[in-house]
């Protein structure tokens, strides 16, 4: 079994990459639950809401991303919402 990084199971285009010390100077004075929350809403909206895809790229359970979710709605958060394949048609 291959080993895959987060980033590439991340299949979607990143844009421009900023670089390490850009990286470092936006974090500084933020918290790790701020980083945290940051990030989590950023990848499910890079995965298009899709829970289970975000979760695997996070590196955290499904469970852990729907309780962090949950929790983030409680805060005020707005949360990306999944896009459903399914076209309905009229009968």
């Amino acid at each position: 079994m291959t080993h895959r990084s987060s980033l590439e199971l991340l299949d979607v285009s990143l844009g421009p990459q900023l670089a390490p010390d850009q990286i470092v100077s936006w974090l500084i004075g933020a918290t790790v639950g701020e980083i945290e929350r940051e990030l989590v809403l950023q990848t499910l909206a890079r995965c298009d809401g899709n829970r289970t895809h975000a979760a695997r790229v996070l590196g955290v359970s499904v469970r852990t991303l729907r309780n962090k979710i949950r929790q983030y709605s409680t805060d005020g958060s707005e949360i990306p919402e999944a896009k459903s394949g399914i076209i309905l048609h009229n009968a």
